[in-house]
């Protein structure tokens, strides 16, 4: 389990790296509806609650093996979000 453990975090890290570079959230190559519409991806409020729950579980050390996967899969595309989110916030503050 703990070599489990390391291996997801290590091929988390690896995998943020790539999404990083390939979208470059620092350089600002949105059109203005393109960064718009990023923005516009959000969670809805029932998969806020559930990734608030599976959080809590994790915290108490009660997490099955498939609500980690999903705890993980949530982290890695929130990951996703937060650097389009960066690229389209750049975007929009150097194009308008």
């Amino acid at each position: 389990m703990w070599y489990d453990s390391v291996m997801s975090t290590s091929t988390q890290s690896v995998e943020a790296s790539i999404l990083s570079r390939l979208i470059c959230p620092d350089r600002a190559s949105l059109t203005p509806d393109a960064a718009r519409g990023i923005l516009s991806l959000r969670f809805d409020a029932a998969e806020v609650d559930r990734m608030n729950q599976l959080a809590e579980k994790a915290r108490e050390g009660t997490l099955a093996p498939d609500e980690q996967a999903l705890l993980d899969g949530y982290e890695r595309i929130g990951s996703l979000i937060g650097l389009l989110h960066s690229k389209a916030r750049q975007s929009l503050k150097t194009r308008g």
